[in-house]
């Protein structure tokens, strides 16, 4: 069995170290497609055995297709540098027979993390992460790149997302995600009504209180789900701006 692990960097070197020691348990090859960093991610990649390559910013989707290409073996497991395997993970992909296996691609549980605290409200997201580049790829439409296939097998482990340093620099990524989805929307054809801030708000808000229960996960539940009705009203908020200038 082998694997070639595709990570795409950008001024990563403080998770970068990390990951590739994380994936090095189960890949038989370290591929990092850099953006231009200006730190030393790229240096510190490279000490560590990975093969480097430089590529200006393709878009999420994008960045992580242009490395499948570039692999040594077909099968690609593609993480981002904030993100690491779990014991369980390593595991299980220990376990699998990719040779003769069935489907096309392989998904896992992510445990994200706002600094040291696990947020119960986001498990467990399922992301489809190791796959066959003979019958799959990365979409490179849209502002959330996945692998396109409905070929998947979910396995019971645990990728770790170590997103945010603490709720400040949530918010702050917040406003770049708000503000691409709004144009992606809009672009893409999308109108709103007047009304549509607000619902859209109310409704995340309860589908992250109530059905998911966010309102017994503690303050972090809370947190969360307030940021996250927030970031839905401000995109229809955007998109209703972006209209009236039509």
């Amino acid at each position: 069995m082998k694997i070639t692990a595709n990570i795409i960097t950008l001024n990563e070197e403080k998770n970068i170290e990390k990951v590739i020691k994380s994936v090095q348990k189960v890949c038989d090859e370290v591929l990092v497609i850099d953006s231009l960093s200006s730190d030393k991610t790229c240096e510190i990649a490279e000490s560590l055995g990975a093969k480097v390559v430089l590529q200006k910013y393709l878009g999420d989707g994008g960045q992580k297709a242009f490395g499948a290409p570039l692999a040594k073996y077909d099968w690609i497991l593609s993480i981002d540098a904030d993100e690491r395997l779990d014991i369980n993970a390593v595991e299980e992909i220990k376990k699998l027979d990719l040779d003769s296996t069935k489907y096309d691609a392989f998904s896992f549980a992510r445990k994200t993390y706002i600094g040291e605290a696990f947020i119960k409200l986001w498990y467990p997201d399922r992301v489809t992460r190791l796959y066959d580049r003979r019958k799959c790829q990365y979409t490179t439409e849209g502002g959330h790149a996945k692998v396109d296939t409905g070929n998947v097998k979910d396995l019971d482990a645990d990728m770790l997302h170590y997103s945010y340093a603490d709720y400040s620099e949530m918010i702050k990524v917040s406003y770049k995600f708000i503000t691409r989805g709004a144009r992606i929307s809009y672009e893409s054809g999308k109108r709103v009504s007047s009304f549509d801030p607000f619902l859209h708000g109310v409704g995340a808000l309860f589908k992250a209180l109530i059905l998911k229960g966010g309102a017994f996960h503690g303050i972090n539940g809370w947190n969360v789900a307030v940021v996250s009705a927030f970031s839905s009203y401000m995109k229809y908020a955007l998109i209703l701006e972006m209209q009236s200038g039509e």
